[in-house]
């Protein structure tokens, strides 16, 4: 594989580490806290081996435990993140600097691998070509769930002819559910294999009280804030344009408030807020609409407008519309499958929508409408992140100006530019943030790994700070999880975090919108840096920083 002269210079980067980990690995000694609890008796009757564990954290002491053999299993499971080769790099030091007989094998293909027993061991001389590197390559990933008695069983027959020490799950928040419900069971079928979780997405909402982020959303952040910030200043430079941006964030809308907060854009729409206070897609395009005319108004007709992209789930006639479009299709599929032109499709629902579902569906743009009925999961869901929610947007703020043109309150000029960033951060180069968390969460694994913890989450704390302050702990899974109904029963879930309208991150964007939608007021991040002075290089994001009050 041919590299860049960036990717051989980032070989050599040295990531940076908490000062308890960064000595002699006898003398990282366990402190553990007080017993945990987290949601209620629920949990504790279905986590009867893992509830109520302490949360663990590490002090300066001796610990022979640290330079045992050890034999584990890594996983990466579900999207790519920039960081995750930097985790599995940091594991594999770790567990090398402990004894150089200790083994990383590399389950192939996400949790896929670990049930079909597919993995390879994991040398320096392959790691060392993946360190500081974006993509999940190395050993692939996957989105199997581990969730029947058959993949359990097979599971634990991996883990025993293995002969694993541990297993660590890189994953998001379901990621790592599953890894809360592997660890115990394989605690209660007396299999003695550990299991250690990993927080993982650039969504950025497998976050709490513990976990302070979750590694790639620093990265896939700033790089989009890069492109964001050239399209602002595309937009002041042509003059002509107003560019609608969509973002990733499926259920949470951090990557745009984060976006927002470095880019400084003339709308940007918080799915969260759409949601609390019941904006209609009507109110929506006022919003937009009102930044339009007003620029309008100072000869200043172009725009960046930027949009999560979940937002049409949380509108509410929009909600509505795609509830009744899953039960329709799901309840007569089979009559459906032999109706193959699309306005076919749409006079058969014409009589079978609610009427204000109807009329919504009708006033929608053609393509909008056939990607609602179209893209469909294996579920037969619509597929939300597939509508160009951007282009619908487009069309409806073009309708309304034209209403507003013909009542003389707007006289200016419309063209608009639809985009969508998503896969282009997935896989960047980590930032130094992201290099030095990810190394820092894998080497914490290791620790958590040979002390003989079980359940537990790694963890990172003090993120503001200087690396060699940060402070490496584990967090028990069931301390995050709760019950929630999910497919007509309750299942344990580590919630999402999604944004806090109350919080600081949302409030200073707040504070600031209203003259962004009428000012020209863009900022240019520019590109990710990874050499020079630590205030350009090493700051962690925008909203990390706000939400820990630095």
């Amino acid at each position: 594989m041919e590299i860049s002269v960036l990717q051989r210079a980032r070989y050599k980067y040295e990531p940076k580490l908490p000062a308890i980990l960064s000595g002699a690995v006898e003398e990282i000694a366990l402190s553990l806290g007080d017993a945990s609890g987290s949601a209620g008796d629920a949990l504790a009757e279905l986590f009867k081996h893992s509830y109520g564990k302490p949360i663990a954290g590490f002090i300066k002491g001796k610990n022979e435990k640290m330079k045992r053999p050890l034999t584990v299993g890594v996983i990466l499971s579900g999207g790519q993140a920039p960081g995750g080769h930097n985790v599995i790099a940091g594991l594999y030091d770790g567990l090398k600097k402990g004894n150089d007989a200790s083994k990383l094998l590399g389950f192939l293909g996400g949790p896929g691998g670990l049930l079909e027993d597919k993995a390879v061991e994991l040398s320096g001389e392959v790691i060392d070509k993946y360190r500081n590197t974006g993509g999940f390559d190395i050993i692939g990933s996957g989105r199997t769930k581990i969730e029947t008695p058959e993949q359990f069983a097979a599971a634990l027959e991996t883990a025993e002819k293995r002969k694993l020490d541990a297993v660590v799950i890189i994953g998001g928040d379901d990621s790592n559910t599953n890894a809360a419900l592997l660890g115990e069971y394989f605690t209660a079928q007396g299999c003695a294999t550990q299991v250690i979780g990993c927080p993982k997405t650039i969504d950025g909402d497998l976050k709490n009280e513990y976990i302070e982020a979750s590694f790639g959303f620093d990265t896939a952040a700033k790089t989009y804030s890069e492109l964001v910030g050239n399209i602002g200043r595309d937009a002041a430079s042509a003059r002509k344009y107003w560019h609608f941006i969509k973002l990733m964030g499926r259920s949470a809308s951090h990557i745009a408030l984060e976006c927002a907060l470095q880019t400084q854009p003339n709308v940007c729409l918080i799915s969260e807020e759409v949601d609390a206070n019941k904006f209609s897609m009507g109110r929506i395009v006022d919003v937009i609409c009102s930044s339009v005319v007003k620029r309008a108004a100072n000869k200043e007709n172009f725009g960046v407008v930027l949009i999560p992209e979940g937002l049409i789930e949380f509108v509410p006639e929009m909600k509505q519309l795609i509830k009744e479009l899953n039960d329709l299709m799901a309840a007569h599929a089979d009559e459906l499958s032999g109706i193959s032109e699309f306005a076919g499709l749409g006079s058969w629902l014409e009589n079978r929508l609610s009427p204000e579902s109807a009329l919504l569906f009708e006033s929608m743009p053609p393509e909008i409408a056939r990607q609602l009925l179209d893209d469909r999961d294996p579920h037969g869901n619509v597929q939300v992140s597939r509508i160009d929610t951007e282009k619908l947007l487009i069309g409806m703020v073009e309708k309304k100006l034209s209403e507003l043109k013909n009542n003389g309150t707007y006289t200016g000029k419309f063209s608009a530019l639809a985009h969508f960033f998503g896969y282009e951060g997935r896989c960047a180069f980590p930032s130094n943030f992201d290099a030095d968390y990810c190394y820092s969460l894998g080497f914490t694994a290791f620790a958590l790994i040979a002390c003989g913890l079980t359940g537990y989450i790694s963890g990172v704390r003090n993120l503001t700070a200087p690396a060699d302050k940060w402070n490496p702990a584990g967090i028990p899974l069931t301390m995050m999880m709760n019950m929630e109904r999910r497919h007509g029963s309750f299942k344990p879930v580590i919630k999402k975090a999604l944004v806090e309208l109350d919080g600081k991150p949302f409030k200073t964007f707040a504070e600031k919108r209203e003259q962004w939608a009428a000012e020209t007021c863009y900022c240019s991040p520019g590109a990710i840096q990874y050499y020079g002075p630590p205030e350009a290089c090493d700051q962690p994001a925008m909203t990390l920083i706000l939400e820990r009050g630095n």
